[in-house]
């Protein structure tokens, strides 16, 4: 049902996170994975760990990840025009049902094609992922990023959102000749209030430039191509 001819991932777990096989079988890093090893937040997420409690943290993280494996597999049955509405009665569950409520009435309607979903973007040697959804979004080639959250976060918060969804439509635009320059991300907190975040040309260019030197710098750290 995709427009384009994508690779299906070899993932590989490691210490330091996520790795994927390359088409010479050699390890390249998780987007994710890069971010995660050269961000200044490690320090607070660290902090906020003392502070509630190992089992505690575990349970908060477990939660949201839940809520957002559940709410992202709905809104890909919607856009592929599946059954969607088959959650439980569990918290989790019915807040999953009442998000993804939200996203569809309020924000996937701007998609206006989808190209696919959840699918793998791989450059030999540079890094790899899983993009939530590559199509158009109001007419616009973009990449679209579906996030959950316990509150909506401030713009200036969620940079690292913006270079992941750089990095992907770079990946994109090598492996299939497209022009996507486009980043949106849709959010949606356990309150029900939806954001929209929209990444235009000039401001895809300037973090693109941020992904490369955050690329370069985990690579130095780890002597990735070693």
């Amino acid at each position: 049902m995709s427009k384009y001819n994508y690779p299906n991932l070899e993932k590989v777990d490691t210490e330091i996170g996520r790795f994927y096989k390359d088409s010479n079988q050699k390890l390249v890093p998780s987007v994710t994975t890069v971010l995660s090893n050269t961000s200044n937040n490690s320090s607070g997420i660290l902090e906020w760990r003392m502070r509630v409690g190992d089992e505690e943290a575990d349970r908060i993280i477990k939660q949201s990840t839940d809520i957002g494996t559940a709410v992202h597999l709905a809104i890909e049955n919607y856009l592929y025009k599946k059954e969607w509405n088959i959650f439980g009665t569990t918290y989790e569950e019915k807040i999953s049902e009442q998000i993804t409520k939200r996203f569809i009435s309020d924000g996937l309607n701007k998609i206006t094609e989808v190209w696919g979903l959840e699918v793998g973007l791989i450059l030999d040697k540079l890094f790899a992922g899983t993009a939530d959804c590559v199509g158009t979004y109001s007419g616009t080639p973009t990449l679209i990023d579906f996030k959950t959250a316990k509150k909506i976060k401030r713009r200036e918060w969620i940079e690292d959102y913006f270079l992941q969804g750089c990095a992907y439509a770079n990946a994109h635009n090598v492996m299939f000749d497209t022009d996507i320059r486009q980043i949106v991300i849709l959010m949606v907190d356990r309150d029900l209030i939806f954001k929209e975040f929209i990444v235009k040309e000039n401001e895809f260019r300037h973090l693109t430039e941020k992904w490369k030197k955050r690329l370069i710098l985990f690579d130095k750290k780890y002597n990735n191509n070693d």
